[in-house]
């Protein structure tokens, strides 16, 4: 019976996790899950892959009527209202906490600032660029496959950080992902591994690329500020995003 249990409750996990990650609606009974984001966070592949697949069907659309570069940026405008620029906002936090020579107070005290400084900007603008790229590269049918798998692989990578590292704050947006189950971290690889298979081999390839580019961040963030923040998540997001695009711009083809 208990079994059962937790199972019934995996639904409102899932619509949780979409909640958390995106502005879509979602009802508000998901928000009071047993086990709280800690335990959603294993569904956080599926919602970055609907993300994904909005943004696929978006380029798509676009395609037909459109050179493959307004195309794609019109996909990663779709992207941005729909999870209201969360990772990205994360990104150049992080970049313009981490981008110059600050003590960790001061970083943690330009963390918490909403203005983006030099390394911020110019962080967005090759984030951006870079995912465009990326894009654009691809027919709309390995789009389909490709977005929903890159999007999912950066959500499942930046769980590496509260799975491995202690967080560097007190309180803070990320908290909640503390402590983390055991099985989140495994239970989202395997469902981001799953989300990739419709791009084949290079899917999974692609998840890998996200992993260690997530990894390479973490190691930034944790030896600058002894653990990792919710802006760190982002910044883990957008470089295993962008790492698995570019893979699978360079494999699908």
């Amino acid at each position: 019976m208990t079994g059962a249990m937790a199972l019934a409750d995996e639904p409102l996990r899932a619509l949780h996790a979409l909640g958390f990650l995106t502005r879509l609606p979602v009802p508000a009974a998901a928000f009071v899950a047993p086990g709280g984001l800690a335990a959603a966070a294993r569904w956080f592949p599926l919602a970055g892959a609907a993300v994904g697949l909005a943004a696929a069907l978006v380029y798509a659309a676009a395609a037909a009527a459109l050179p493959s570069a307004a195309a794609a940026l019109l996909a990663l405008a779709a992207g941005l209202a729909l999870t209201g620029a969360l990772h990205e906002d994360g990104l150049a936090d992080t970049l313009d906490a981490l981008g110059g020579h600050a003590t960790r107070e001061r970083a943690l005290e330009i963390l918490r600032d909403s203005r983006i400084g030099t390394y911020g900007a110019l962080g967005l603008v090759l984030s951006v660029a870079l995912r465009a790229a990326g894009l654009a590269a691809l027919s709309p049918a390995e789009a389909l496959a490709a977005l929903p798998a890159a999007h999912a692989a950066g959500r499942a990578a930046m769980l590496l950080a509260p799975a491995t590292t202690p967080y560097a704050r007190p309180a803070g947006l990320g908290a909640p992902l503390q402590p983390l189950p055991r099985v989140t971290l495994p239970a989202a690889l395997a469902l981001a591994a799953l989300l990739a298979l419709p791009a084949g081999l290079p899917g999974l390839i692609a998840l890998a690329a996200a992993l260690a580019a997530a990894t390479l961040v973490l190691a930034r963030v944790r030896a600058r500020l002894g653990g990792w923040t919710g802006d760190g998540l982002g910044a883990m997001q957008q470089a295993g995003e962008i790492a698995a695009l570019l893979t699978l711009a360079a494999l699908l083809p």
